[in-house]
Order: C-alpha cells, then sequence, then structure tokens
C-alpha cells in the first residue's frame, strides 16, 4: 500500500511538472559567433525576493542565463508568468576601431525571442575622431527627463563616453521632432521594449561621419506648429568640462522658432567662460554669443543652430552645469509689426506685468503655442514687467491674445497729513493700460498711511454697491476691499459701481483690488470715478457714508462676513433719508447670536436731528423690528469679545416710500393748533388779570397726585420726576413759564435725570459709537434691569410742545402709528412752525 502511494504522488509530481512546463512553453536560441550578441535572462529589478521564476535547462534550474555568441541553448520557464519576474538583455558589441563598421540598418536580433521585457543595447566602439550619426526614422523621437516614462514604454536611451567616463546623450520616446543625433568616438544606444511589443524594427540606422569636434549634435526638425522640449547632455547631473554641444534645428520658412530657457544652472569655471552661440541664417555673419542669464532670440526666421560651450572647471568647487529650455515653433505672429506704446514715464509707485493667464482645467491640447512680449526683436519673454518712470515700445508674438492677462499694481503713501490731506488721487486704471489688446485681470491699490492718518474712498457719481446674497454684482468690475489695523485684515467685502454707498473712511493701510469679468471693462473703464483721500483719524474702524436714490433698496452687511466682525471693532454707517421720504429700516434676523466674555456688543441707531432719541440693543436682546426713519440716521454696530469663536455678522436692509399726507390729519393738526393758541391767550390774559388784583408774589401749588404722565408709558425711568423736588417751585414767574413759549413755539426742556446717553457729538458729524466707559457701564447692569433712556417732550410737566412721531424706546416699543407719525412728522416741518408764528397772539 505505501509504495502504490509512493509511486502515484511521484507520478502526480510529474504530471504537474510536465504540466507548468507545457504551459511556460519552451524555447530555443542560437547565437552566431559572427553576431557577437549576448542574450543575458535575469531576475527584473523590481521583482520581490520571495517571488521568483526559474529558469530551467537540461534539467537544471537557475535564476539567471547567459547565452553567448556561438552557443545554442534549449530551456523553459518554471513559471506560468515569466515576464512578471525575468527581464532579457540582447547586447551586440559593434567594433569601428579595427575594421570596417557594419553601418546601415540596426536589425532586431536574434528573433523568436521568449515575450520578455527586453532591452536591445548597441555599444559601438570607435575612434575618437570618428563621428557616428543615428538616423532615426519617422515619426522621429522627443526627449524625456533621465526618470520620466513614456506612453507606450518604449524607449531610446544614447550615451557617449569620454575616456572611461559614460555620459548620457539623452533619453526618448517616440513621436518627436528629434530626427539625428552624431556623436564623436563610440556611441551605446540602449532600446528598451515592453513584453508585450510587437516593433518589428529598431526605427534606426548607423551612418560614418567626419568629425564633429564636439561631443554631440542633435538635430531636429520641424514640418508644422509644435514645440519640443531638449536638455544638456547628463541633464541634470552637469554637462561635462570644457565640452561643446550643438542643436541644429531644421525649420520651414513659412514658420517662425523661439528659444526660451525654462530651467539651467552654472558651473564654477577657473578658465573660460560658459555660453551659448546661435548661427542664425541670414541675420549674422558670425555667432550671437549669449549667457545663459541673457534674453534668448525669438521669432527666429529658416534654421538655425544654438551651441552650449562649458568651462574648465574649479577643482575645489566644480558646481554643476545643465540646460533645460523650449523650443517653440509656430506660424508668424505680428507680422503687421504693430507696436503698442505704454508711457509710464509720468506715473510714479506702480508695476504692470503681462503674462499667460493661469492654464485651462481639462485635457491640454497636443499643442498650445506660445504667447511672447517682446521689448524689442531680440527680446521677447512669456512674462514682461513693466515698471514706472519709463516708456515702453512693446509688441506681441501671440495668435490669441486671449491667452494674455495683465495684473497691475499701484502703491500710493501718506507719512505726513500737511502735504497730502488736500490732494484727490484717482483709483482708475491708466490709459496706457486699457489700450492694450490684452485683457486686465486685476489692478491692485496699495493705500499706505500711520496709524493716526486714515483713507476716505469716494464714487460721487457711480456710487458702490456691496456684494452680498440678495444683492449680487453683476457689473464687468468689482473691487475687492481689505483694511489692515495692527496687523489685522478687517475685509470690508467686495463692491461693485451702481449702488448707493458714496464714501467708505477706514483706518490705516488698505487694499483696493480690482477685478475684470469679460470684455466689457474696456468700454466700462472710461466711465470710473473712484477716488481716494488722505484724512484725520477716526474712532471707528470703518464708516460708510450712504445715499440711495429714492426708490433704491439697499442691502448692507458687517464687514468679515464670513468670519464675522472681530472684536471690539466698531462700524457705523451715516444713511441720509431722500427728501420727501420715509425710510423703513429691518434686520434680516432676529439676535446678533453671540454671547460676550467681555464688554457688550451694541447695535445704535440714530436720527440726526436735535434732541433725537436712540434706539439701542445689547447682544442679549432682540434687535428692532422694522424701524420707520423720517432724517438721516446712524446705523452703529459694535462687537465685543465673545465667549466662543463665532464673531458678530449682521445684515440690514433700507427701503424708502413717500411722505402721504391725509386731509383728516391737516384738519385735525389745524384744530389741534388752534386749539392751543385759544388756550395760551386765555391763560396770559387770566395772569395778567391777577396780578393786578394782587401785589403778593404767586406761590405755585403742585398737586402730588395728579399723575403727569402720557398714558402707557407708566414705568421707563427707575428715577421719576413725582419722585424728587426737581419740579417743586417757590414762585412761578411769567417768563419762567411762557417765555421759552413765546419765542420758540416747538421747544422743549429735558429733565436732569440720570439717562443713558452712549455718545455725544454734533448731530450729523459723529456715529453714534458707544464710547469704552458705555461697555464698562452695561456690564455693570443686570440682564433683568432695563436700560435708563430720555424721556419723550410729551412727558415733561411743565412744557408745552407739538406732537412729533413716536420714537423708539428702549423697551423694545417699536409700533408706529401711520396716521399720527404724519400728523406728528407735519408739525415738525418749517411750514408749520410759520403757521404758528403767524396765529401767535402778539403784545
Amino acid at each position: 500500500m505505501a509504495g502504490g502511494r509512493s509511486v502515484a504522488l511521484t507520478a502526480g509530481l510529474l504530471l504537474a511538472a510536465a504540466q507548468l512546463l507545457q504551459l511556460a512553453g519552451s524555447f530555443a536560441i542560437f547565437l552566431r559567433a559572427a553576431d557577437n550578441i549576448t542574450v543575458t535572462i535575469k531576475p527584473g529589478s523590481s521583482v520581490p525576493p520571495l517571488k521568483y521564476c526559474k529558469i530551467c535547462t537540461r534539467q537544471i534550474c537557475k535564476s539567471e542565463l547567459r547565452i553567448t555568441a556561438g552557443v545554442k541553448e534549449d530551456f523553459t520557464f518554471q513559471c506560468a508568468t515569466p515576464e512578471k519576474y525575468l527581464v532579457m538583455e540582447i547586447q551586440k558589441n559593434i567594433d569601428c576601431m579595427s575594421g570596417l563598421c557594419p553601418f546601415g540598418d540596426v536589425h532586431l536580433q536574434p528573433s523568436a525571442l521568449p515575450r520578455l521585457n527586453r532591452t536591445y543595447i548597441w555599444d559601438v566602439k570607435a575612434n575618437k575622431k570618428v563621428g557616428l550619426e543615428l538616423k532615426f526614422s519617422t515619426p522621429w523621437l522627443r526627449q524625456i527627463g533621465p526618470t520620466d516614462t513614456c506612453p507606450d514604454l518604449i524607449t531610446y536611451s544614447i550615451s557617449s563616453c569620454i575616456d572611461t567616463t559614460r555620459v548620457s546623450i539623452g533619453t526618448f520616446c517616440r513621436n518627436g521632432s528629434v530626427s539625428r543625433v552624431k556623436v564623436q568616438g563610440g556611441v551605446v544606444m540602449a532600446l528598451q521594449l515592453p513584453w508585450n511589443s510587437d516593433l518589428p524594427t529598431s526605427g534606426f540606422n548607423i551612418a560614418n561621419r567626419s568629425s564633429i569636434k564636439r561631443l554631440c549634435i542633435i538635430e531636429s526638425t520641424f514640418k508644422e506648429e509644435t514645440s519640443a522640449t531638449l536638455m544638456s547632455a547628463n541633464y541634470p547631473l552637469g554637462f561635462p568640462e570644457d565640452e561643446l554641444m550643438t542643436w541644429q534645428f531644421v525649420v520651414p520658412s513659412n514658420l517662425r522658432a523661439s528659444v526660451i530657457f525654462r530651467n539651467y544652472s552654472l558651473s564654477n569655471c577657473e578658465r573660460k567662460e560658459e555660453r551659448v552661440e546661435y548661427y542664425l541664417s541670414g541675420l549674422y555673419s558670425s555667432p550671437e554669443v549669449l549667457k545663459l542669464s541673457d534674453k534668448q532670440p525669438a521669432n527666429i526666421p529658416g534654421n538655425f543652430n544654438l551651441s552650449l560651450q562649458g568651462c574648465d572647471h574649479d577643482d575645489q568647487n566644480p558646481g554643476i552645469l545643465s540646460l533645460l529650455f523650449q523650443i517653440v515653433v509656430q506660424h508668424p505672429q505680428n507680422e503687421e509689426n504693430v507696436t503698442y506704446l505704454i508711457d509710464l514715464s509720468k506715473e510714479r509707485d506702480i508695476s504692470i506685468t503681462i503674462q499667460p493667464k493661469s492654464p485651462h482645467s481639462g485635457h491640454p491640447l497636443p499643442f498650445e503655442p506660445e504667447c511672447l512680449i517682446c521689448k524689442d526683436p531680440r527680446t521677447c519673454e512669456r512674462n514682461v514687467t513693466l515698471t514706472s518712470g519709463t516708456m515702453y515700445r512693446i509688441f506681441f508674438l501671440c495668435y490669441d491674445l486671449e491667452h494674455l492677462r495683465i495684473t497691475a499694481e499701484k502703491t500710493i503713501a501718506c507719512w505726513d497729513l500737511r502735504y497730502c490731506q488736500k490732494k484727490i488721487y484717482d483709483l482708475t486704471v491708466p490709459r496706457a493700460i486699457s489700450q492694450l489688446p490684452v485683457r486686465l485681470d486685476k489692478f491692485i491699490w496699495k493705500l499706505l498711511a500711520p496709524e493716526e492718518i486714515n483713507v476716505e474712498i469716494i464714487s460721487p457719481s457711480l456710487k458702490l454697491q456691496q456684494h452680498i446674497q440678495e444683492q449680487r454684482c453683476n457689473k464687468s468690475y468689482s473691487y475687492d476691499i481689505v483694511s489692515t489695523t495692527k496687523g489685522k485684515e478687517l475685509n470690508l467685502g467686495r463692491f461693485c459701481p451702481g449702488g448707493s454707498i458714496e464714501k467708505i473712511q477706514m483706518r490705516d493701510n488698505i487694499t483696493i483690488s480690482l477685478k475684470t469679468f469679460g470684455r466689457g471693462f474696456l468700454n466700462d473703464s472710461l466711465n470710473q470715478d473712484l477716488k481716494m483721500s488722505f484724512v484725520p483719524y477716526i474712532k471707528e474702524e470703518c464708516i460708510f457714508t450712504v445715499t440711495p436714490d429714492p426708490k433704491a433698496q439697499v442691502y448692507l452687511q458687517t464687514p468679515n462676513w464670513l468670519e464675522g466682525l472681530p472684536p471690539y471693532v466698531s462700524v457705523s454707517w451715516n444713511i441720509t433719508v431722500p427728501s420727501k421720504q420715509v425710510a423703513r429700516l429691518a434686520f434680516l434676523k432676529e439676535r446678533m447670536d453671540i454671547t460676550c466674555e467681555i464688554g457688550r456688543a451694541y447695535v445704535n441707531i440714530k436720527e440726526q436731528k436735535p434732541k433725537a432719541e436712540e434706539t439701542v440693543r445689547r447682544e442679549d436682546e432682540l434687535l428692532p423690528e422694522p424701524l420707520h426713519m423720517y432724517h438721516h440716521f446712524w446705523v452703529n454696530i459694535s462687537n465685543c469679545k465673545p465667549v466662543t469663536k463665532k464673531q458678530l455678522s449682521l445684515q440690514f436692509w433700507v427701503t424708502f416710500v413717500s411722505q402721504k399726507t391725509d386731509l383728516t390729519v391737516i384738519i385735525a393738526v389745524v384744530v389741534g393748533v388752534a386749539g392751543a393758541l385759544s388756550i395760551i391767550g386765555i391763560i396770559i390774559c387770566c395772569t395778567r388779570k391777577k396780578k393786578k388784583e394782587s401785589q403778593n408774589p404767586g406761590v405755585g401749588i403742585y398737586n402730588a397726585n395728579i399723575n403727569t404722565q402720557m398714558p402707557g408709558r407708566q414705568g421707563l425711568f427707575k428715577k421719576r420726576r413725582q419722585d424728587n423736588d426737581s419740579h417743586v417751585y417757590a414762585v412761578i414767574d411769567d417768563a419762567m413759564v411762557y417765555g421759552d413759549l413765546l419765542k420758540e413755539s416747538n421747544g422743549s426742556v429735558n429733565p436732569e435725570v440720570d439717562v443713558y446717553r452712549p455718545f455725544d457729538g454734533p448731530v450729523g458729524d459723529t456715529p453714534p459709537t458707544p464710547p469704552p466707559i458705555s461697555f464698562k457701564r452695561a456690564t455693570k447692569i443686570s440682564n433683568s434691569e432695563e436700560l435708563p433712556f430720555c424721556p419723550e417732550r410729551d412727558s415733561e410737566p411743565y412744557t408745552f410742545a407739538h406732537h412729533k412721531p413716536e420714537e423708539t424706546r428702549s423697551n423694545g416699543d417699536t409700533s408706529v402709528n401711520s396716521t399720527g407719525d404724519v400728523g406728528m412728522s407735519l408739525l415738525e416741518s418749517k411750514e408749520q412752525e410759520a403757521l404758528v408764528e403767524q396765529l401767535m397772539p402778539k403784545e
């Protein structure tokens, strides 16, 4: 039984081995002695150490097989997929020193090789004075970097020897412009093929040439618009010392060539100097010698040569000479010889850069012609920077100027307000830029000033519109405005022409970036009106002056919208109400949505009229309901230091409606005025009669039980007038009671009570910005305690005043009586005051 099992196991193994050998196949290689070829099969360099495939010959399996000239070898692979583990190297040695060289087409020998990744190597040894030429069949070759890979994995490598040192001439793929390579002395040519390649021929032949007296010559032949990238020998390891290398370019007469150095490095020369030499047909009889750092020629007609000359290196610190450049061949550009004059001789602190626009996304085109900017016929570049104080004449070598863009930057500085306060600077694109056929992408103004000098931006006619979600900019250009205060940026936002913002005042250094969209800017640039000036210090980080059209809907938002207003920053809006209009101010959310750690966040709203009351909200209160404003008004938003990283961001909008006069209101007003005047006359008559009847001084009697407050207004103040003695008089004099009334029909006396006054200053000149003391006081008030406010004129018991629009109070009562508002606003107008003076009885 045991013997039977052993026989069966042995038979199974032999059967498996036979199947494996049959799967891999068997091969026979016979090398003739005259061919001087050696074949080596060995593991590939990328094979994992635990996975290999052995080669078996005559029942002997090994990891490497070497077959020399004159030997025939039969072998098989001990694996099903040997191409994953093994590579083949076929080397043919050609001796051109002792006899004639076998010039002509180079064949791929031997034939019928196993399908492995293989490398054919032709090592041609020749005298140093003999030049060898490798001529390639179409589609020629394209040079790549030493670590790059060809798309079809078919790679040509050419090298030479200087004494005993191997020098790489270059690595190439198929499909390019390199048609010939000429090498002095011997050459080593290697062709790498993938295991599945069916390339029938080597694609080149070898010819004898006379001495070329240089390391090598690479010939590039062009038939149509294209570009080629070429490199110096041994790139990037360093060009051999004191060697000469030449590129020959064959260009059709209907095309033009430009040379662009993409990358280069210089060695440390002890003798001679590194240089490039151009032999241009028809232009110069002698070569044009340039440094590698010089501007290279462009728009070259016809064939020309370019040579790279090395130097003798410093033995202690030789350095590296290397060059990577691009040759661009395209149809002639600017044949009309159109030259553009850019006069920057009178400009100051401005720089203009013309360069290719950012590459488009998607699949690149096989060839995109270069766009070159030329200051003269010999100086052409892909990027050109023009600076102030100079006049330039430029032309473009570009088939489509849409591929170019202009960016510009101008600096305006003021370090002493005495010399620049009265100056007004235009923030407009200079005519020298707008007249060019290239699109302006961005123009940046940098406005520099010390901390005590601020910047004022004005757009008197076009005005600015803030770009927000509800009111997007759709013009051909916009402005991005950023203020930098003490190293912190405050992004005011994006603005475009055609809005309501007439003026913006900001602190410290400002950056204004004009960005264009589409081709419409060329026409719109003629109407730009943005200006700036330097002004004295302002307390707020920013003040907007808004002068809207009566039919406008104005949307506004705090700066730094996405990140939020920085801590302790205060921003104000000075909003003009058009004549015979009523403004409606509304916030787009109910709360500020922040919690303060230090200080308080405030929203302050105040009309710009004498003794106007102020609407104030803290971060822990609801924002005001929509307010109706009859006069120009301020909106101020001030931030605290929030508990979390979330900062304050608010949006509000302003709309306008016409003031409508109701006939019933007018009648009521007239009746009220007449009644008031009658009462005043009766009181005056009675008072005079009393004086005549009695010589004793009059004593004022005050009934403390009478309520002098308006209905529905109790509890506004913690300290009221009837709780103290400020209303008790020993003697009531006529002049004291009625003197101000006779002089000023709408005069009133404000009570001397403790009221919340977050700011002081002339009406209309100073925004309602809470001073630092307001933050300190506010932190001491509990959340349940109401902020004290000024009482309204109607609550003053010893004054007589006309009714006026009900103003917003701190308790959140913002209801508006449309009839009462209109009537009261009419009484405050100058026409009613004149009417009262006419009806007032004269003594």
